[in-house]
């Protein structure tokens, strides 16, 4: 999943995009709002986590231009705010969770993954399909109710596509979600990625399979 950091306190801003580095999230850090504007009308990210006392264009004027331009990225803003009636207004311009300066990163992560699972309709941090059962929380899989140990790449690629189950994406879609924009990418790592998966997923319920010239897709197998 790819997450955008928008926050000017650079030691903050490196230690919240280092734990969820490690934690296999693909984050991008910029610390203006104006640079994060640029970003957003190029990228595309599954959430934006948000500082509202920014330089230049700050955190509530850039949360309204993403909402006036029906961009309905998840955004959970961070503040040294905690005045009630700033929670108020930034939950009513379109904002979807809110925490307060300073926050513990175990916090502040699981925050982030119950806003990206909202888009799929998942209501646990945990994905069951068949024999087959996806912990987003500990980063862990058991098929058979046995551990399968999975590199970060290959988890997040995983949740990818179970996240989109029946639905292709293609290579420069699971790329942008994999891959934060500083990081090299080799032009075979996606099916580098999805052959690893394929062989510890051979006794899954779920099997990934190749749409030639579309990318790729994850389906349960017949009963």
């Amino acid at each position: 999943m790819h997450i955008l950091v928008v926050e000017d306190a650079e030691d903050l801003a490196d230690a919240v995009v280092s734990h969820l580095r490690k934690r296999g999230y693909a984050v991008d850090w910029v610390a203006e709002g104006a640079a994060a504007a640029e970003l957003l009308a190029t990228e595309t990210y599954q959430l934006v986590i948000l500082d509202l006392m920014l330089p230049g264009i700050d955190g509530q004027t850039l949360l309204r231009q993403m909402r006036r331009a029906a961009d309905a990225t998840p955004v959970l803003v961070i503040t040294a705010r905690s005045q009630v009636d700033c929670v108020i207004n930034v939950l009513d311009i379109g904002a979807d969770d809110y925490m307060v300066k300073p926050f513990d990163l175990g916090e502040l992560e699981a925050r982030c993954r119950a806003l990206l699972r909202r888009p799929h309709g998942q209501t646990s941090s945990t994905i069951t399909l068949g024999n087959l059962a996806l912990d987003v929380a500990a980063r862990r899989i058991r098929i058979n109710d046995q551990p399968v140990d999975l590199g970060a790449r290959e988890f997040g690629l995983l949740e990818i596509l179970l996240g989109n189950l029946g639905r292709v994406m293609s290579k420069n879609a699971l790329i942008d979600q994999l891959f934060s924009l500083d990081q090299a990418v080799a032009p075979n790592a996606i099916e580098l990625y999805v052959s690893r998966l394929r062989r510890k997923l051979e006794n899954a319920s779920v099997a990934i399979r190749t749409v030639h010239g579309m990318g790729y897709v994850a389906e349960k197998k017949p009963e």
